[in-house]
């Protein structure tokens, strides 16, 4: 049987229902996809965001954590900026804390055992989408080609 994503329905559930998000694998470098997802998450939702990066003290401003063992908080959603083979570990240390709902890696990342894995500890697991697409996606601030037009509406552009 092969592992799917939660619905869209879901998904945009999910990101109503989520208050902290951890990104592990967050960058303090400019030209990475998650440092692009960090800025976006503090600009434009109310999420309380945490980065953990054994590597980097500060991010945007924001301490960086070692470890998500040493976060001051135990977030409803772990963002996950590893490669594929680090996702076993990383899903070990979500599984040690008590109180994580969602298991969520970026574009590129699918490991269904993982996925299995996680949901079997009562996770809920999102692979291979980007939490700022999909947030902006069901906020209004992405259109279908996916850039941000800065216009909501639903009415037909003039021509």
């Amino acid at each position: 049987m092969t592992w799917e994503n939660p619905s869209a329905t879901r998904r945009q559930q999910i990101l109503h229902e989520t208050r902290t998000v951890a990104v592990v694998g967050a960058s303090p470098n400019p030209a990475r996809a998650s440092n692009f997802v960090a800025t976006y998450l503090l600009a434009s939702t109310d999420y309380d965001v945490h980065f953990v990066n054994p590597n980097a003290t500060e991010i945007l401003g924001r301490p960086v954590y070692k470890s998500l063992a040493d976060l001051p908080v135990v977030p409803d959603l772990v963002d996950v900026f590893r490669r594929r083979e680090d996702l076993p570990a990383v899903l070990d240390d979500v599984l040690a804390l008590e109180g994580v709902h969602v298991f969520w890696t970026q574009f590129g990342l699918l490991d269904e055992e993982v996925a299995r894995r996680a949901e079997a500890a009562g996770l809920e697991v999102v692979m291979d989408r980007c939490l700022k697409v999909e947030h902006a996606r069901f906020h209004g601030g992405l259109h279908i080609a996916g850039f941000d037009t800065g216009v909501i509406s639903s009415r037909r552009r003039a021509r």
